[in-house]
């Protein structure tokens, strides 16, 4: 049904419960005697659970940062027993099929999987699926037979990221130019986002570019940003919409080396700290915060569960449609937006920053000014 997922293959379910540019991925295998939980889905004792994971990213991006260290946290609560052995490798779509059957062979018994291609891992689901070994899709929705699927409303954060950009837009939202700088279109989260920012934006302001990032990769962005001001006219563009922090990033930069400081309004998504010292910098307008714990928690649960033998339908709060599987269990997450304004309120209180983190000695001025002080 396309290339995403987007809101109108989404059926939720009536349930109390609410449920980026990729440089190295990280394997996780965790295995041992799983012992009881603190609620969720547990292990009882004897049972021999060997869990994998595969994440696009490590070292300083989220994935490295926040998922990978709570999905691991999860899995020891589910788990007590499991130590963990890690196995690193970059980002490129055959590294990870090649981790992944490897983690086929070496006979896991369920797979957390971020996709760093959703449609090249395609081969190496469908071989995990004749092995018998469920795969829990996390946060990108890779192509086969998918046990389980854990993200964020990608639909919602595109739709976040298009009303804060008119917000701070202003005045010149009423047919302001802007560019887009979407993800790549091998990840169906790209397209929830773009559908969403598209929902809010059209109508209102004119598109003069709108580019798919290949690979999400940084350095494309900036490449396509240099175009774009170079073809309009860096005063000619008065916002701009990019789909996740990185490509924020490049963004500004590109207009750093055109002479344009501070840029018009760049959002944002995944609120990395680089990107929040830019926020309170000025540099960039907004990010969507995605509490990470909640996913990374779902993950898990639904990876323990699958490797009991048991349904995930009460862990899940709808189903998802994809290119090639209907009707999988989903959580699908909420975001939060965040400016200067609710940093505080949000990552410090979250836990996800101190304010020192956040504060540099350079940026000492613009916190007291965002009233983040120590």
């Amino acid at each position: 049904m396309g290339l995403g997922v987007g809101r109108s293959a989404v059926k939720r379910r009536s349930l109390s419960r609410t449920a980026a540019a990729a440089v190295v991925a990280v394997g996780l295998v965790l295995t041992g005697a799983c012992g009881g939980d603190e609620g969720g889905a547990s292990g009882s004792e004897g049972d021999d659970l060997t869990v994998g994971v595969l994440l696009p990213g490590g070292g300083a991006s989220r994935f490295g940062q926040f998922d990978r260290p709570l999905i691991e946290k999860r899995l020891k609560e589910l788990c007590p027993g499991c130590p963990a052995a890690t196995v690193a490798a970059t980002a490129e779509p055959a590294v990870q099929r090649q981790q992944l059957d490897a983690m086929i062979t070496r006979g896991v018994d369920v797979l957390i999987v971020a996709a760093v291609d959703p449609k090249a891992l395609r081969s190496s689901v469908e071989a995990a699926d004749r092995a018998g070994i469920p795969v829990v899709a996390y946060d990108r929705l890779a192509q086969g037979p998918i046990s389980g699927y854990v993200t964020f409303d990608g639909e919602t954060v595109g739709r976040l990221q298009g009303e804060a950009l008119l917000k701070a837009m202003g005045p010149e939202a009423d047919g302001g130019q802007i560019v887009m700088m979407n993800g790549a279109t091998t990840d169906p989260n790209a397209g929830w986002y773009k559908r969403g920012a598209l929902s809010v934006l059209e109508g209102k302001v004119k598109i003069g570019k709108s580019y798919d990032t290949v690979g999400w990769r940084p350095e494309n962005a900036y490449v396509n940003m240099s175009g774009a001001i170079s073809a309009l006219g860096a005063n000619a563009i008065d916002g701009v919409l990019a789909a996740n922090d990185s490509l924020a990033g490049a963004v500004v930069s590109a207009f750093g080396a055109s002479g344009v400081r501070p840029p018009p309004p760049v959002t944002g998504q995944d609120a990395d700290l680089a990107a929040v010292r830019r926020i309170v910098a000025g540099d960039q307008y907004m990010t969507v915060y995605k509490p990470f714990e909640p996913a990374a928690d779902a993950a898990a649960e639904m990876a323990v569960a699958l490797g009991r033998g048991e349904s995930v339908d009460r862990i899940a709060t709808g189903t998802v449609d994809s290119p090639t599987d209907q009707d999988i269990p989903a959580v699908l997450l909420p975001s939060v937006p965040v400016t200067a304004g609710n940093i505080e309120e949000t990552l410090v209180k979250d836990g996800m920053y101190t304010i020192a983190q956040i504060c540099t000695p350079k940026l000492r001025s613009a916190c007291e000014k965002a009233g983040l002080s120590p």
